[in-house]
């Protein structure tokens, strides 16, 4: 009998804000097998799935995930179900996949963390898992059979799908092209950044089936960890190289598993994420909107929308207040991260067509929202952006720090904000939703967290200027790595 709290402690293999993730070395294919045999149990025990049901799943180019798909697949099929491997496709794509059919999905992948760590993402039949039903999963026991497995955790013998299909890749792809009109598009010029997204096919094709002239930039075969929130500097210099030698309205790219959008303009500046949000969310013309506490200020400075909520960081609550908003009757809810990832609980009407609701984070709808809005306006996207509440973040992360360090400084800095008010005035709101945010009399504000998915500490700054927010985060992240240093 395997108790999954007590594997989860000993693999070292948890949940954070998307999934469960650790390192690969860590995720053996009994690990893996574990936890999704806790999940199918899960589903039964609620009455949300049937023994003989089809389980979707799919992931992303990590050279790690073909092996987890096949541990995945291999726990489908000793818990009655019936594996279906939808290929290497974008996270929304395979949830779309699956929401339609009504069954659930598996996707394997580890976002924008390095090559050394992967992870799996579950999805309920009606869409990702909650926190509520994380933890119904880690509370579970299973019985495991160990002769699937050798003494190093690793499957005794091959493993073949059930059914293998493309056809989460084709009607992801059909979603936007459909909805949109045709050749909406034309005469913008594109860059995609496919570095090793499993999102890169999908942007290109939607991007030339909408009239788009696409310049594809920056092919990778080896994965490169992209992290939306934490541009690599050598990325930045790419941009700006590209859209000069190319004559680009913009680029476009993913993350790893193609969930969280990265977006340029014209001068290759690559475009915050939670601000993209807003002007896509106005554009498709949503009334609610969701967000994490770390999303950009210019949300409510817009007075774009008839509500704005804000939560902890993490899809899964953004999602039960997105959920909490249909239940009191709201249409046009939709939802973003600072990330970028956009979710829409609701389905979108515009030019006469219908895009369903996907209540998962979807990279690709960004871009195309942005440069429709554009172009509907006869502007660039800087312009766009101009058209705004100026308000600037900026963001990083301190890498290998444990969790349990990051909290025990944060409640230390909660008792003596010194520093901090010496550097940008008198503190006069903190917000503890998640992390530690400050306010300060300045304007500025400086927010602190551990990451949900990393042993990292991450920061969040924001100010009036761009050039501002950026001096104050490299001024705080200075201030942290001598603090963790003491």
């Amino acid at each position: 009998m395997i108790h999954i709290k007590a594997l989860m402690e000993s693999s070292g293999v948890k949940f954070g804000t998307s999934g469960a993730r650790g390192l690969v070395v860590d995720m053996t294919d009994q690990v893996c097998f574990a936890y999704t045999t806790a999940f199918l149990q899960y589903l039964e025990a609620h009455g949300l799935v049937s023994k003989g049901a089809a389980v979707a799943v799919a992931g992303d180019y990590r050279q790690s995930s073909p092996r987890i798909m096949e541990a995945v697949g291999l726990a489908i099929q000793e818990a009655g179900f019936k594996p279906v491997n939808c290929g290497f496709v974008p996270t929304p794509a395979v949830a779309a996949y699956a929401i339609k059919r009504h069954i659930p999905s598996i996707m394997v992948t580890g976002s924008h963390i390095p090559d050394d760590r992967n992870g799996i993402k579950f999805y309920k039949p009606e869409g990702e898992i909650l926190k509520n039903d994380e933890q119904g999963m880690c509370s579970r026991s299973i019985e495991l059979d160990t002769t699937l497995f050798d003494e190093r955790g690793q499957k005794t013998h091959a493993f073949a799908w059930a059914t293998e299909t493309q056809d989460a890749y084709h009607e992801f792809v059909a979603r936007y092209i459909n909805f949109l009109p045709s050749s909406c598009l034309k005469g913008r010029r594109v860059g995609v950044y496919e570095h090793s997204s499993v999102a890169r096919e999908a942007l290109v094709e939607i991007m030339l089936g909408l009239g788009a002239d696409v310049v594809r930039l920056g092919h990778s075969d080896k994965f490169i960890p992209v992290d939306t929130e934490a541009v690599r500097d050598e990325d930045v210099l790419l941009a700006k190289a590209w859209v000069d030698k190319h004559q680009l309205d913009c680029i476009v790219s993913a993350d790893g598993d193609g969930d969280r959008p990265l977006v340029s303009d014209e001068k290759g500046v690559w475009l915050r994420g939670d601000v993209l949000g807003i002007a896509c969310a106005k554009y498709l013309g949503a009334e609610h909107v969701v967000m994490p506490v770390s999303c950009n200020s210019a949300v409510e400075k817009s007075d774009y929308f008839r509500s704005v909520s804000r939560t902890r960081i993490g899809s899964p609550f953004v999602i039960e207040v997105m959920n909490t908003l249909l239940k009191e009757g709201q249409t046009n809810v939709v939802g973003y991260e600072a990330n970028g990832g956009f979710l829409t609980a609701s389905a979108i009407k515009k030019g006469g067509e219908t895009l369903t609701a996907l209540p998962t984070r979807d990279a690709v709808i960004v871009p195309l929202m942005l440069l429709l809005a554009a172009k509907d306006k006869g502007l660039t996207l800087s312009e766009l952006m101009q058209g705004l509440p100026q308000r600037f973040t900026a963001s990083d992360r301190l890498k290998g720090v444990p969790t349990e360090v990051s909290q025990q400084n944060i409640a230390n800095l909660k008792q003596d904000k010194a520093w901090f008010e010496q550097q940008f005035g008198e503190v006069v709101n903190v917000d503890e939703t998640d992390g530690f945010r400050m306010t300060f009399a300045s304007g500025i504000v400086v927010h602190l967290r551990p990451s949900g998915n990393a042993p990292e500490l991450r920061c969040y700054v924001e100010a009036e200027r761009a050039a501002k927010a950026e001096s104050v985060l490299l001024q705080c992240l200075d201030y942290l790595k001598s603090w963790l240093n003491q």
